[in-house]
């Protein structure tokens, strides 16, 4: 179901040479990384978020071998050392990362890899050069209840200026409402929970 999911994906998303479709690891409501990167369809990426260090590292190895293993990109969420060590696709910064710009380091270790940023839509785009741009939430999501989003109008404007990557309450049943918005791909945590 997860694959039929990624075709309906890359059948709305503009071609970009990007994957389609982004798994947002998170410590709190995703109880299995690694079984999530499993059920993943080759060519997905994997934005790896979790904050402790150790933990981190330890869960960055484990899926480093699986995303080779079965063709998925990994990038590590704002420690781009840890993402050189493990040889991996690229780093994701934060919208407040973003916004105070990327590490010397980062910059010239980027070189042919993915900086991916995130962006809520508030205020002007961060000026950092990146590959795409996380947007989100763009619909009401369950991770989130009552939070104010954007809504697919906003988005669609703002897809029109850079590579996007809708997130917040993306899945089979509300991918229709994204129909019109030159979406880039989609990016979620439960959608390969559920499925």
């Amino acid at each position: 179901m997860l694959t039929r999911f990624s075709m309906s994906v890359r059948a709305r998303s503009v071609k970009t040479g990007l994957p389609h479709l982004w798994l947002m690891t998170d410590s709190e409501r995703m109880t299995d990384p690694v079984a999530a990167a499993h059920r993943l369809p080759a060519g997905s990426a994997i934005i790896l978020r979790h904050r402790a260090a150790s933990e981190r590292a330890r869960l960055a190895m484990k899926l480093a071998r699986i995303c080779r293993a079965r063709r998925l990109r990994l990038l590590i969420a704002g420690d781009w050392r840890l993402a050189a060590a493990l040889r991996c696709d690229g780093v994701h910064l934060s919208e407040a990362a973003a916004r105070r710009g990327p590490e010397p380091g980062l910059r010239l270790w980027r070189r042919r890899r993915l900086l991916t940023i995130s962006f809520h839509g508030n205020g002007s785009w961060p000026a950092v050069a990146c590959d795409a741009t996380i947007l989100g939430a763009i619909l009401p999501t369950a991770s989130h209840p009552g939070r104010t989003t954007l809504g697919t109008l906003k988005a669609a404007r703002l897809a029109r200026q850079r590579h996007v990557i809708a997130l917040g309450g993306v899945n089979a049943a509300t991918l229709k409402q994204l129909n019109g918005i030159r979406l880039a791909g989609v990016a979620g945590v439960g959608f390969a929970e559920t499925i």
